[in-house]
């Protein structure tokens, strides 16, 4: 009976989704799940019986924590200072300890727990950005209203005296100038309106891959001779999703536009959609997956020091660009309720996520 318990109870630490690695009293490693496998890139059969100091001697906090619950008996937490990386990749974890005590109250060891927490931190760094979207569009906005009216009036005196002018006249170069350089800022100031526009998305049911493949059509002709090749990657599970079709064929045809102009000497674009399960709403909104489409290029990519700085509007990695578009397509995403995501490295390309809520049913705006 005991046996049948013990693997009952193992069955249930091998399901929870949290890490949890338990070390015993002389600071070996007693107990490992696969998530904390998952988690710390160890395997519990090479980690079991090992001392934790020397098994995790590349993460000093929890080395840290461990020593100090297991010295004091006290649990520890920790939610800002744990990152791990030993799975080739960075990933923020709550980090918890508390000691492991016998009925009798007498300590036999600590019990570690880790908690993913990147979906939390990318959610948390979308609701700021979407924030400073916010109180940049409202400040682009009245800026816009006071430049409209006299930019309005140059381009008109502009006009004005370019047909005053000879053809022949030398002079007539300086008011053409003067006519396209305000065009050109008229057209920032509709997009700085478009960015602190109040109006949401209409939803409507909107089949993601026919917008996909309608951009894909008109973008390849548009790449013209340049050696690029469009590889396209859908899950056909995907139904039809309540959204603005508008909107979000202004975010894609941006994206892809985008990645298609990175690669100046050509390369390969990879258009990709699948459902993710472990992003899911609030409660408040019926707790639904999300649908990930994925736009990656094999272009330039982009520097570290400015890859926080994309989506910030006039930042721009782009001869003449202004930022704006991609500004305005994080605009559109966060009112979809989803999240974009950018991942980018120099000489290995860029890669775009835009989640989205998988819901069928009319969304209440």
């Amino acid at each position: 009976m005991s046996n049948e318990r013990n693997e009952y109870y193992a069955t249930v630490l091998d399901s929870v989704g949290d890490g949890v690695i338990v070390i015993g009293r002389q600071g070996q490693v007693t107990l490992m799940n696969p998530a904390a496998e998952e988690l710390t890139g160890r395997s519990r059969r090479q980690t079991l019986d090992l001392p934790f100091v020397d098994a995790f001697s590349s993460e000093p906090v929890l080395v840290e924590m461990v020593e100090r619950t297991a010295a004091s008996g006290v649990s520890r937490s920790d939610q800002d200072n744990v990152v791990l990386k030993n799975t080739g990749r960075l990933i923020p974890v709550n980090a918890s300890t508390v000691p492991l005590m016998r009925a009798d109250g007498e300590a036999i060891g600590v019990i570690l727990t880790l908690r993913d927490m990147t979906s939390i931190r990318e959610l948390e760094a979308a609701v700021r950005q979407a924030d400073r979207l916010s109180t940049l569009g409202t400040l682009a906005a009245g800026l816009a209203h006071e430049v409209k009216n006299p930019l309005g009036g140059i381009k008109g005196a502009a006009q004005l005296l370019e047909r005053e002018l000879d053809p022949d006249n030398d002079l007539l170069e300086y008011p053409r100038v003067m006519i396209r350089e305000a065009e050109r800022i008229d057209k920032i100031i509709r997009q700085l309106l478009e960015l602190a526009s109040p109006k949401g998305p209409r939803y409507a049911p909107v089949n993601l891959h026919m917008v996909l493949g309608d951009i894909i059509l008109l973008q390849r002709e548009a790449a013209g001779s340049r050696e690029v090749s469009i590889v396209t990657g859908f899950d056909p599970s995907i139904p039809p999703i309540m959204a603005d079709e508008a909107q979000l064929t202004q975010v894609f045809l941006n994206l892809i536009r985008n990645a298609l102009e990175a690669m100046t000497e050509g390369g390969r674009l990879t258009v990709t959609s699948r459902v993710l399960s472990d992003y899911q709403l609030g409660r408040d909104e019926g707790r639904s997956r999300m649908v990930a489409v994925e736009v990656a290029d094999t272009g330039p990519g982009i520097a570290a020091e400015n890859l926080s700085k994309v989506g910030t509007p006039f930042f721009s990695t782009k001869e003449g660009g202004t930022g704006l578009g991609l500004a305005i397509c994080q605009k559109i995403v966060s009112e979809h309720r989803g999240m974009l995501k950018i991942d980018s490295q120099p000489g290995q390309g860029t890669r775009i996520s835009v989640l989205l809520p998988l819901i069928q049913s009319p969304v209440k705006g």
